[in-house]
């Protein structure tokens, strides 16, 4: 069973909303798109996986997106499968060309046909999170689980070569679609040495239990001081449109609609504060009229505090 769907991860999903409403001269503006673009591909990478890996779901129990505190130390992995032997750690990644795995150096290079560029060792990385995850066992007394770990390159045209111990690189290292095979064999194999089922329901529950979400201040961390107020149009992307009649217009396309200012609402809820005022509503939406942006607020699904006269998401 799948006890832990993926969703977008909150940082990705702070991008998307802050960079339209980033003034065009912000210097950073190219770091943040940058960084969006970035995360966007390891996003869509970790979906790839995501497919083949769901396969295995009738058979054994799957967490997508862990993040967990262990030892005072944040630990995020991509998945954690516990199967009926084991427990796997999968990391997912998105290169394109071709990657060089140096066993020697410990080191991944890529070569995306116009410069090869260097990255950290991803067998390194994903050892870490096996000792962490090791640790977490033994902390819970859950000790004696074998924990193996994966990566998987979700790129089937990626073209993964060795320098080095070349066996090694092969045991623990495929493209997305040979993954679960790979997790079969490796449970399989474990089960011929007698090491007993795992009480996985239980171990699953537990690590559910201490799943945080992983997120980041993006306004501090681009010390943006001022976003763009405004609706923005869902069809042609422009920012501003006008409350008409009770409806949002826009004034580049003509496009309508009743519920655009949801987007805006929402923006403000995950970027400013996690409430909102009817005059911040007002300036936020470019509004003019106080009970419009009541009866707004009102329809967007949001409880209102009466005692701190603003309005928050309903729990």
């Amino acid at each position: 069973m799948i006890m832990k769907k993926r969703n977008k991860p909150l940082p990705l999903v702070k991008l998307d909303a802050i960079i339209p409403r980033t003034s065009p001269k912000f210097p950073r503006l190219p770091d943040m798109k940058q960084d969006a673009a970035k995360r966007n591909k390891g996003y869509i990478g970790e979906l790839q996986v995501d497919y083949h890996l769901d396969h295995l779901a009738k058979r054994y129990t799957i967490l997508k997106d862990v993040y967990m505190r262990i030892h005072g130390k944040n630990v995020q992995m991509d998945t954690v499968v516990i199967a009926e032997h084991t427990i796997f750690i999968i990391d997912s990644k998105n290169y394109d060309g071709t990657i060089t795995f140096d066993t020697i150096l410990n080191q991944l290079t890529r070569n995306d046909g116009m410069k090869e560029t260097g990255f950290e060792y991803p067998i390194t990385q994903i050892e870490n999170q096996q000792l962490q995850l090791q640790n977490w066992l033994l902390d819970h007394n859950l000790p004696n689980i074998p924990v193996h770990f994966f990566i998987a390159i979700s790129d089937p045209s990626t073209i993964i070569k060795v320098i080095g111990d070349q066996q090694a690189v092969a045991k623990v290292v495929g493209h997305g679609a040979r993954i679960p095979r790979m997790i079969l064999n490796k449970d399989e194999e474990i089960a011929q040495t007698g090491s007993p089922k795992l009480q996985v329901s239980k171990i699953g529950k537990m690590i559910l239990a201490e799943c945080r979400e992983f997120d980041i201040d993006i306004m501090g961390q681009y010390k943006v001081k001022k976003l763009l107020p405004g609706v923005q149009c869902m069809e042609c992307g422009y920012l501003g449109m006008d409350w008409i009649y009770g409806k949002w217009v826009c004034k580049n396309c003509t496009k309508t609609s009743k519920h655009a200012h949801e987007k805006a609402i929402a923006d403000y809820l995950l970027l400013v504060k996690p409430w909102i005022t009817n005059k911040e509503c007002m300036r936020f939406l470019n509004l003019k009229s106080r009970s419009v942006a009541t009866r707004i607020l009102q329809s967007s699904g949001l409880h209102y505090q009466k005692e701190h006269k603003r309005w928050i998401k309903r729990r």
